[in-house]
């Protein structure tokens, strides 16, 4: 009889980040090892980030900078930790021709001009739950630019829509520290083992539950949602559907995406058009969600369907189980004919 050590060591290490990718390389559009390497850069810049969450309540980097962003929102400590670690490490990666961050203005230039590859990222989603051992995330997509390689990259290489993705995912920063994304052939996720340093395949292969029975979105705003938005809520009620909200985008995605339901993020009076960004937000976890045999609308159009106009434009987000948004997609269209 093996004792418990010998149990352990008996045990296979597992498949990490590094091997799994080199093995799935040959599934890339484009095999040149690029966009492997950028995604290696993405899991740096991640290990980085999450020693940062995980000694928050031990050093200064948590609360307010005192300043706010481009989206007028107040700018945490670790927001700009956090966008430094992602930038430096994709241009010290020399893969990446330039980067679209949620909390800069404008394109910036990695110097690389030969890079094929752009990339747009919210590099710490729900920073502001930091202070309360929240669960918080990173969100990323990569393009294969548009503009010939040699000159540096413009607005075209960033706006060419959901559809022209060829990789977006996600790292969850949570009681383990998750990497999900997907390369167009379905989707995976890696969890952390911090003793090793590395990421291990853990979720070979992510599908969400075709009908769920959560839905998670912030009741506060009730009164300010759309009518056809408050009836498939209140029937969800009536269904005894679970709510579950944490206020984290990448937390509360994660979780439906695993087990089944919808997140929905509705037009507001204060916000006709949405609130959550369409490049760093929405185009990435629709991509995701798509692969993983989901949905995910704007409205009462796709979100990948989006043609955007707008580095930082804003989107209203229902994603999720396919037959939760459909249903979603019903009431709005019985509204719209009533």
């Amino acid at each position: 009889m093996l004792t418990p050590h010998e149990n352990t060591l008996a045990l296979p290490v597992g498949t990490t980040l590094d091997r799994f990718i080199m093995r799935k390389q040959e599934d890339f559009p484009y095999a040149t090892g690029e966009l492997s390497q950028l995604l290696r850069d993405i899991a740096l810049a991640a290990k980085i980030v999450n020693r940062e969450v995980n000694r928050a309540g031990l050093t200064t980097i948590i609360g307010s900078m005192g300043q706010e962003n481009v989206q007028g929102e107040q700018q945490q400590k670790l927001d700009v930790e956090a966008n430094i670690r992602f930038i430096r490490a994709l241009t010290n990666g020399q893969e990446a021709c330039a980067v679209l961050s949620e909390e800069e203005d404008d394109i910036i230039h990695t110097g690389n001009c030969q890079g094929r590859y752009v990339v747009a990222i919210d590099p710490l989603d729900g920073s502001s739950n930091i202070d309360v051992n929240v669960s918080i995330g990173t969100i990323f997509s990569i393009y294969r630019r548009v503009t010939p390689v040699g000159v540096e990259a413009t607005r075209e290489d960033f706006l060419q829509g959901g559809r022209a993705q060829v990789a977006a995912g996600y790292i969850l920063y949570g009681s383990s520290t998750m990497m999900v994304y997907s390369t167009g052939a379905g989707v995976v996720g890696f969890t952390y083992e911090n003793s090793l340093g590395e990421f291990f395949l853990s979720h070979p292969s992510i599908s969400i539950p075709r009908a769920g029975q959560v839905f998670s979105c912030n009741e506060g705003y009730w009164f300010d949602y759309p009518e056809y938005v408050r009836e498939y809520l209140t029937q969800c009620k009536r269904d005894q559907f679970s709510g579950r909200y944490v206020g984290s985008l990448v937390a509360d995605y994660h979780r439906n995406l695993l087990k089944g339901g919808i997140y929905l993020y509705p037009p507001t009076k204060k916000a006709p058009d949405g609130k959550l960004r369409l490049l760093y937000e929405g185009f990435p976890l629709a991509f995701l969600i798509e692969q993983a045999g989901g949905q995910a609308y704007a409205g009462t159009t796709p979100v990948l369907d989006i043609v955007p106009t707008d580095f930082h434009q804003r989107s209203p987000l229902f994603i999720g189980s396919a037959d939760q948004v459909e249903s979603l997609l019903s009431y709005a269209a019985e509204t719209a004919s009533a």
